[in-house]
């Protein structure tokens, strides 16, 4: 699954910078150059920080407006959930090319459940609950033919990985920890 081969790359690399992009080339690499810009005004003492690249500045155009309708009420209403979930400052959370800096990557990556397409949600309400800095850059894009996508048993599994993800957190079953941190021996 793909958050699962993600996880086991980010937590696999090394470098300052951890850069994970989708792997049909919908987003230009030289925006990776705008991301690393942007990632270092915000980093924080402490060494965390998250670029998200983003598609929302396509909305009105024809990369999005040629998409069918149920794909288009599909996606306005995945905003509206997220929306309620707690996910308010970020505009596409969905866009497969996201910069984290390395001690960000470790925390998050380490912590993750989920692995199916909705795995960024995750992602970014760690970020958040771990009051990340996260900074939102508009990138190229264009839709790649062939998705693997099944549009209604994505959007159904979706759904169910957003309500697993909310009630195993909400509840504690999930909890963030320091993957820094060494047990304590007694």
């Amino acid at each position: 699954k793909k958050g699962g081969a993600v996880k086991q790359g980010v937590l696999s690399s090394s470098g300052k910078y951890i850069l994970f992009a989708d792997a049909d080339g919908a987003t230009k690499f030289a925006d990776l150059e705008l991301l690393e810009r942007k990632l270092s005004k915000i980093v924080s003492k402490d060494g965390f920080g998250v670029a998200v690249g983003s598609r929302a500045h396509l909305v009105k155009t024809d990369a999005v407006v040629k998409r069918s309708f149920i794909r288009n009420f599909l996606m306005h209403s995945f905003h509206k959930v997220l929306y309620v979930l707690g996910i308010r400052a970020i505009a596409d959370t969905q866009c497969g090319f996201k910069l984290f800096t390395r001690k960000s990557a470790l925390y998050i990556f380490d912590n993750i459940h989920v692995e199916g397409w909705i795995f960024d949600i995750e992602v970014l309400l760690i970020a958040q609950y771990l009051k990340m800095p996260i900074v939102e850059i508009p990138v190229n894009w264009r839709e790649i033919e062939g998705s693997k996508v099944s549009l209604v048993k994505d959007s159904i599994q979706m759904a169910v990985d957003l309500l697993t993800i909310r009630s195993n957190y909400f509840l504690g079953f999930w909890k963030v920890h320091d993957p820094l941190s060494k047990p304590k021996r007694e």
